[in-house]
């Protein structure tokens, strides 16, 4: 482990990516970018956080920005939690230390949707705390260069990686150090079996390539198969408007505007039959497409029915342009807008 720092810090100086969330330690820009890092892909980042904080460009605005702003600038990041939970910490952030971001670990752990690895990420990079950021790719990394058949998925695991990456942080460098982690597991020591062995500057310290096992590595247990749920979405359209509503305020994109759906696998003629009874008065069913949307733990089958109304009944109606500029929906809504002009 002493040979790590060594050997990767160099490394890191010439090869690291230009990426707009390295260009400065504000641990603002810090936190957003990891947060929005989580489950994403960087360069389907990249777009959203310069649009985020053109929109909300420091703490404050973010505090005070209506609901509606920050769900529309998160439009297809998903897990909308991270979102709801960036607002709750810069509140608190505003009411207990003064709008200013904390600088003790502790503190910044603490605060909502922040856990171990984004802790020691801000900790590390913006002020060079000796903490490490444990992701899978860091785990990828210490798995093969220490031939490690743990299994990552366990808590035990990652724990245990802090502490010993800890121990050999290097002094003024911890930022750099952490980042050389994150992109070597991103750029070199890739998953799937399919690690860029002869670019890695760790090679020649490397257990899991010196005993050939790194194909091998890392031990994850496997997921539990995802369940499959049926839902009937209706595209209900008035004029110019279209119908939404809001989603229960618990469970699985809580409290975010969706179009009007129902469980299950609806005919054209049931679909037509629940547009009546919501009192809608359909008048034209225009099409009919099918859709997938995959979240973490559930796949839902959607088919969806485009429906011109002649009546609003009890729906919230709104302009379509609003969906645009305003509103933000779901993917798993949204992508039935994207494939209709409506």
């Amino acid at each position: 482990m002493n040979h790590l720092a060594p050997l990767l810090l160099p490394w890191f100086a010439g090869n690291k990516r230009d990426l707009p969330w390295r260009r400065d330690r504000e641990p603002y820009h810090v936190w957003l970018s990891e947060i929005m890092l989580q489950q994403t892909r960087v360069e389907a980042v990249r777009g959203y956080y310069s649009r985020f904080l053109q929109a909300l460009p420091d703490i404050a605005s973010l505090a005070e920005a209506p609901e509606d702003l920050l769900l529309k600038l998160w439009e297809g990041l998903g897990y909308y939690s991270r979102a709801r939970n960036l607002q709750k910490a810069a509140r608190i952030i505003r009411e207990l230390h003064g709008g200013s971001f904390p600088r003790d670990y502790a503190a910044i752990r603490a605060l909502p949707g922040i856990g171990d690895y984004t802790a020691g990420a801000i900790s590390s990079i913006c002020f060079d705390a000796p903490r490490a950021a444990v992701d899978g790719n860091v785990l990828r990394v210490l798995s093969r260069y220490r031939a490690d058949h743990g299994d990552i998925s366990l808590p035990q695991t990652k724990k245990a990686a802090a502490r010993a990456l800890e121990a050999v942080y290097p002094p003024e460098q911890c930022g750099d150090f952490t980042q050389a982690l994150m992109e070597l597991g991103a750029t070199v020591c890739l998953p799937n079996g399919a690690p860029l062995c002869e670019s890695c500057p760790l090679k020649a310290r490397c257990r899991a390539k010196a005993l050939g096992c790194q194909r091998e590595l890392p031990v994850k247990a496997p997921k539990k198969p995802r369940k499959s749920r049926a839902r009937t979405v209706l595209i209900l359209l008035l004029g110019e408007k279209i119908a939404l509503c809001r989603r229960p305020e618990t469970g699985l994109l809580a409290g975010l505007w969706q179009l009007p759906d129902t469980e299950g696998s609806l005919s054209a003629r049931e679909a037509l039959e629940l547009a009546e009874r919501w009192g809608l008065h359909p008048t034209q069913l225009l099409q009919m497409q099918e859709k997938r949307h995959v979240f973490t733990h559930v796949t839902w089958e959607m088919r969806g029915y485009y429906i011109r109304c002649s009546a609003e009944g009890e729906l919230s109606w709104f302009d379509r342009s609003l969906l645009q500029t305003q509103i933000g929906l779901p993917t798993a809504y949204r992508q039935f807008l994207d494939t209709f002009i409506v």
